[in-house]
């Protein structure tokens, strides 16, 4: 099976002052199509930058990134803008979602992008509201909801519009532990029911236990990349949630 995510010596230097820092140096990987990864490492080590340049956030110093067959890294950004569009979501630690908006209009905004009309992008935002648990939560704004439940709403904006790929970047990083592990719980599952390929940065090494793969990033470079065993995710599973996901229970 071809990846879906590729990168080919892979660099990210910045310039701070007169230096010159590598954030990212010679990495080459490649991510399965309807994989859970985890990207994790010490803050600090690259992997924030490395997820930046999956998605196409940022260009790299030198090297190649490609989502399917398209080379990402050689697009321009009105290019980008439209592939992330069309094939890409995002989960954000601070969820970023838009305060003058009630939760269905937060999750139905990625389908205006794609012309979707109106009454249908809110009913399919009252589907997916509906499936994180926040059925009567639909009108309420971000100021209205916990954190948790704001996360939930930023989770079912990213799976609005079934994108191939979804990135998360400290996704659960302003939750509490309880809080995290219900959320995650919810990403995996709807990533797993979708085939979604779920990438996500973590800096605690617990949450990769739900991984089907697991990168190391260290000082700008890939120190491990390890796929897990069936038998590794299902102790994983049940150690981080106590069951099994739906369908593998």
């Amino acid at each position: 099976m071809a990846p879906i995510i590729q990168t080919i010596h892979l660099k990210k230097i910045y310039r701070v002052g007169q230096e010159r820092v590598a954030a990212l140096n010679d990495v080459s990987i490649a991510i399965e199509p309807g994989e859970v990864c985890c990207i994790v490492g010490q803050s600090g080590s690259g992997k924030s930058t490395l997820l930046n340049q999956l998605a196409g956030l940022e260009k790299p110093t030198s090297g190649q990134v490609f989502i399917g067959k398209r080379e990402i890294s050689a697009m321009s950004e009105g290019e980008l803008a439209v592939f992330r569009q069309k094939y890409l979501g995002f989960i954000f630690q601070s969820y970023n979602l838009l305060p003058s908006m009630t939760a269905a209009e937060n999750v139905a905004l990625p389908l205006m992008f794609k012309g979707v009309p109106r009454k249908e992008r809110l009913k399919q935002a009252h589907e997916q509201l509906k499936l994180m648990g926040l059925t009567g939560r639909e009108n309420h704004r971000p100021t209205e909801m916990s954190g948790g439940q704001q996360q939930r709403v930023g989770i079912a904006r990213a799976f609005v519009g079934s994108p191939k790929v979804i990135f998360a970047d400290e996704p659960t990083g302003n939750l509490d532990s309880a809080t995290t592990r219900q959320v995650l719980y919810q990403m995996l599952s709807m990533s797993k029911q979708k085939g979604i390929t779920y990438i996500m940065v973590t800096h605690e090494q617990d949450l990769a236990l739900c991984a089907d793969r697991v990168i190391t990033v260290l000082d700008g470079k890939v120190q491990s990349d390890v796929v897990r065993s069936e038998q590794q995710k299902r102790e994983g599973y049940q150690k981080l949630f106590g069951r099994q996901l739906p369908g593998e229970e």
